[in-house]
């Protein structure tokens, strides 16, 4: 009896702690339903529903001229709903209807791209959603504006996204159809690392983010809101100071200097000598594979200029009336010792007597080192003061960032010397960027005013200026008339009679300084002997219109390394095809004057022989059956129908041909052709007479 009463009361036991532990789980869920249930709730939903941002249309960078440099154009992701309304009513009807159709759009539109579905693939996958009533499918990732516009004409899609379950998350891509040119210039729109102006002015360039409200569902697939779009502000659109044909005239030229010499890098900078804007800056680095590519705004970077540094000297000597250009001066032979030290002339030339203005023009080290040390060992903070005045020791202000800070060594510092005041005379311990020297040469070539560089005209929204930029004034004079005539003449001795009389041409004239410098930064040594060749000038000399500086530096032990072999050629070159097609105008002739001119005419015969025709222009046939003609006038022979061009490795002129008679005649060459615009050839990247070859690449800028 007592065994079975102790029995039950632990029965009783077990069961009353069992119903106990029940009310307590009970109890717990009760009290997280009720009283911890908005908090979870809310908790979950922060999981499952958050706004997300919305991002805005980044604005259009372009030339002055218009040409779109950079711009953002729109990329969709794809999704299917397979629980819209259309494809869950009357047992999926519809979707049964135009599935297989659907397929075969889908299968031809992207029918072109890597890993390319067939419509049975797509029939596949499709009624895997349908089957499963997936929420927020993606079919594809960023197919193109045409592609969507495309889309929207299939079966089932065409019936709007309640019927279809079609879904198109839009994204921006940025494009530069340009591609290299300036591209360090104009930049990059990368998230976390910008370069170039799209970094400089991003806060107007990327507008302001909206937001949309989106709510998260099984797989991790994310499904917009309707309704809770707040739309994003559109960035700003800028118009630089780039001239394209400028920009691609300079590249041109430094990508077939550099490639001929294997250099290491280089830039070359085209500015305007009244307004201070930047027309052209181009930027090239040799890669491991032996390509160059704009990696760095090396027209940016602080290094020794060497000699182009020399009018710095000179011009605080004349300044201060301590020389004149006809004073005497012994160069030494060519080597000079001074503080332990020997200053090299770039050759031992023998010379002992020579004048400020000859020993400028022939570049002697030597010279300018006696100048400084001569005239400024006393008193260098006076040497100081001149480069102070000339901004030489501050940023030029340009609107990119990057810009290196110059160097220039102070009394007192751990890094003077008694060695420093003369090397500083002719471009070493200190450090300045080319730009500087641009900004400098510019002020020479503007009667002494020096203007701040800059790249961007205007910032406008929805076509209407929102911020413009005019030319600033950084130094009002930066010397005397009676200077600055002084030094245009040495400039120009330069290439009259100096290091630059192998670059000078009988079609205009300039003035500069060509400079040579050895390197010694970032792992270089003078040992290495890697030369840094430079030209600095103006043009034309009796009425400046451009500033170029070219900067080159070559590769260890190169040769030829002077300036006015390596970065002299450059200079020519953009200063030839500038002043032929943006300041040398030819006088226009009247039909009756046009009989009596020599001129050739390049385009398809079947276009030459429906403008004589046309025009009643009697003329000699030669053509043959050639597709592609010239016809040539002389006063002489009269007009002349040739089927092979006489001229054939060189560059015709294009301007006022139709872009169909451009083609044929390019092609024919071997040449290969980008155009840009509509209607007839208004410009061409390789100039009229230009030695080409096949396969060599010709932009045509069409009006």
């Amino acid at each position: 009896m007592e065994r079975k009463k102790e029995i039950l009361v632990r029965t009783y036991l077990v069961y009353i702690g069992l119903v106990v532990f029940s009310l307590a789980i009970l109890g717990k869920v009760m009290y997280i339903q009720l009283a911890k249930g908005p908090y979870w709730r809310s908790m979950a939903e922060k999981d499952q529903i958050r706004f997300e941002s919305i991002e805005a249309e980044r604005g259009s960078i372009f030339s002055e001229a218009g040409q779109v440099l950079s711009t953002s154009i729109p990329e969709f992701d794809i999704y299917i709903d397979f629980q819209a309304d259309g494809l869950v009513e009357k047992e999926g009807l519809l979707y049964h209807q135009h599935a297989d159709s659907l397929a075969l759009g889908l299968s031809k539109l992207f029918a072109h791209e890597p890993q390319a579905k067939t419509a049975k693939e797509y029939r596949k996958l499709l009624d895997k959603g349908f089957r499963r009533k997936d929420r927020f499918v993606l079919l594809k990732r960023k197919i193109s504006y045409d592609q969507y516009e495309q889309l929207k004409q299939l079966p089932l899609v065409r019936f709007g996204k309640n019927k279809s379950g079609f879904i198109a998350v839009v994204r921006m891509k940025r494009l530069y159809p340009y591609k290299l040119l300036a591209n360090r210039t104009i930049g990059i729109a990368r998230d976390s690392n910008k370069v170039g102006l799209e970094r400089q002015y991003d806060q107007y360039l990327g507008g302001m983010a909206g937001k949309r409200l989106v709510r998260y569902i099984a797989g991790g697939a994310g499904v917009p809101v309707e309704g809770t779009d707040q739309d994003p502000q559109d960035g700003s659109d800028m118009i630089t100071t780039i001239d394209v044909n400028i920009q691609e005239i300079a590249q041109q030229a430094l990508e077939r200097v550099m490639l001929q010499n294997e250099a290491m890098r280089g830039t070359c900078i085209v500015m305007e000598v009244k307004t201070g804007k930047v027309r052209a800056i181009a930027n090239l680095g040799r890669q491991k594979d032996g390509n160059y590519w704009e990696d760095y705004n090396y027209a940016l970077s602080a290094t020794e200029p060497g000699s182009t540094w020399k009018l710095v000297t000179l011009m605080s000597a004349l300044e201060d009336k301590k020389v004149t250009l006809q004073s005497p001066i012994n160069l030494e032979g060519g080597k000079w010792a001074v503080a332990g030290q020997v200053v090299y002339d770039s050759e031992v030339h023998g010379t002992y007597e020579s004048t400020i203005q000859q020993s400028f023009e022939k570049s002697s080290n030597v010279a300018m080192a006696k100048l400084a040390q001569f005239h400024y060992g006393a008193q260098p903070s006076r040497f100081l003061e001149h480069i102070h005045q000339l901004r030489m020791d501050t940023l030029t202000g340009i609107d990119l960032p990057g810009e290196a800070k110059p160097s220039v060594y102070k009394p007192g510092s751990r890094r003077w010397s008694k060695t420093t005041l003369p090397w500083m005379g002719f471009g070493y311990n200190l450090t300045v960027t080319p730009m500087h020297t641009a900004m400098l040469y510019n002020a020479i070539a503007n009667n002494g005013k020096m203007m701040k560089p800059y790249l961007v005209n205007a910032l406008l929204k929805d076509g209407q200026v929102v911020k413009s930029f005019e030319p600033t004034v950084l130094v009002e004079k930066i010397a005397s008339d009676e200077t600055l005539s002084q030094l245009r003449t040495c400039l120009e001795g330069v290439v009259l009679n100096g290091t630059g009389r192998g670059m000078k041409t009988d079609a205009y004239s300039f003035a500069g300084k060509t400079g040579t410098s050895l390197v010694a930064d970032k792992g270089i040594t003078y040992a290495d002997k890697v030369y840094q060749a430079s030209f600095a000038g103006y043009f034309p000399a009796n009425d400046p219109q451009y500033t170029i500086v070219v900067v080159i530096r070559n590769k260890p032990h190169a040769y030829p390394y002077y300036g006015a072999s390596v970065a002299g050629p450059v200079f020519r070159e953009v200063a030839d095809r500038i002043y032929a097609t943006h300041l040398f105008q030819q006088p226009k002739l009247n039909r009756q004057q046009a009989d009596s001119v020599v001129y050739q005419l390049y385009a398809r015969t079947y276009t030459l022989k429906k403008l004589a025709r046309y025009l009643g222009w009697s003329m000699t046939d030669s053509s043959a059956s050639d597709a592609v003609a010239v016809l040539s006038n002389h006063p002489a022979s009269g007009r002349v129908l040739f089927g092979r061009d006489p001229l054939q490795q060189q560059m015709p002129p294009l301007q006022g041909v139709s872009l169909k008679d451009a083609l044929a005649i390019c092609e024919e060459r071997g040449l290969v052709v980008t155009a840009a615009g509509r209607g007839k050839v208004s410009g061409q990247s390789i100039e009229p007479g230009t030695p080409i070859r096949k396969g060599q690449s010709v932009q045509l800028q069409l009006n």
